[in-house]
């Protein structure tokens, strides 16, 4: 989200015709605190409305997760990972591990301080992209839209085996994505294991394009659902 601080900043983004200069001196802190509280209002209304679009079902975050029940979980390797301009920079991260380790919590995490911080956002499962692409009637724009949001998170690979038609528009979106959006994978399957849900050249090339700038980090330990 811009930093909007100055009545010149504010001017600009409200594109105003009228120079600034004009207003008299005595009404231009009226007119700063009056523009700071719509650009407020603004940028609320637009970080919801990326927030319904982005299919994040349930918020969480970094905050919440608990880290002290697994002290296997790679918590420096995400850090490292978030201190990254990876909002401004392209780049991959896949995260491997067992169900219920944490991988969707730390997945929807990003994507949600992606959305706070404007960036449009699309959360999504591996079973609801292949039932989004089995019902679409132009299989190519949905593709294109895939490809083209800011930052993308494919969630649960490997529950689904998408036919040949699904795993081919999904290696499209990721190679078509390559050095131009964020892609971040949760995953049950080691890279060597993708051939049972891909064929092996596919799964071969996609892993290829998400190695690009690319970090794969193993979640290890007990199911957090074990706590409940």
């Amino acid at each position: 989200m811009p930093n909007m601080t100055t009545l010149s900043d504010l001017w600009k983004t409200f594109r105003f015709l009228t120079d600034q200069e004009t207003i008299p001196q005595d009404r231009k802190t009226f007119l700063h605190e009056f523009l700071m509280e719509e650009h407020r209002k603004r940028e609320n209304r637009r970080i919801e409305c990326l927030m319904k679009m982005s299919g994040i079902k349930r918020i969480k975050l970094l905050n919440d997760f608990d880290w002290k029940f697994n002290p296997k979980a790679p918590r420096d390797k995400i850090m490292e990972f978030m201190q990254t301009d990876w909002l401004k920079i392209p780049a991959n991260m896949v995260i491997i591990g067992p169900a219920g380790v944490g991988k969707t919590h730390i997945a929807t995490a990003l994507c949600h301080d992606a959305v706070m911080q404007g960036r449009q956002t699309v959360f999504i499962s591996l079973f609801d992209m292949t039932a989004r692409l089995a019902r679409a009637k132009n299989i190519y724009s949905l593709i294109e839209y895939y490809a083209r949001v800011p930052v993308l998170c494919l969630d649960e690979l490997g529950y689904v085996i998408p036919n040949k038609d699904q795993a081919d528009a999904i290696f499209q979106v990721v190679s078509k994505r390559t050095e131009t959006g964020t892609t971040i994978v949760t995953t049950n399957l080691v890279p060597s294991d993708w051939g049972k849900i891909f064929d092996t050249a596919t799964a071969s090339a996609i892993l290829d394009r998400l190695s690009l700038n690319g970090r794969f980090i193993t979640f290890e330990g007990r199911s957090y659902r074990s706590k409940k």
